[in-house]
């Protein structure tokens, strides 16, 4: 997960190396833009937001969570 004084690009790029070294797949949670980013070897990466479903079936089949879901609640 980004934390505030994490550089997307940087994260991005570790995630990068760590699919190039045989990791299965990379997910980039970007709470300040509620957005995941889900990245696999070789691919363009598959942005989710607030209203889709994050799942991993190479790695957990039948999981699945609300994008919506991983964000802290707002109050009012």
């Amino acid at each position: 997960m980004k934390s505030p004084s994490d550089n997307l690009e940087d994260l991005r790029a570790k995630i990068q190396e760590f699919l190039s070294l045989g990791t299965k797949v990379g997910i980039l949670l970007n709470p300040d833009e509620r957005i995941v980013e889900v990245y696999n070897f070789g691919q363009e990466p598959i942005i989710l937001r607030d209203g889709d479903i994050l799942t991993v079936p190479e790695l957990l089949p039948g999981w699945e969570v609300p994008i919506a879901d991983l964000w802290p609640l707002e109050f009012d």
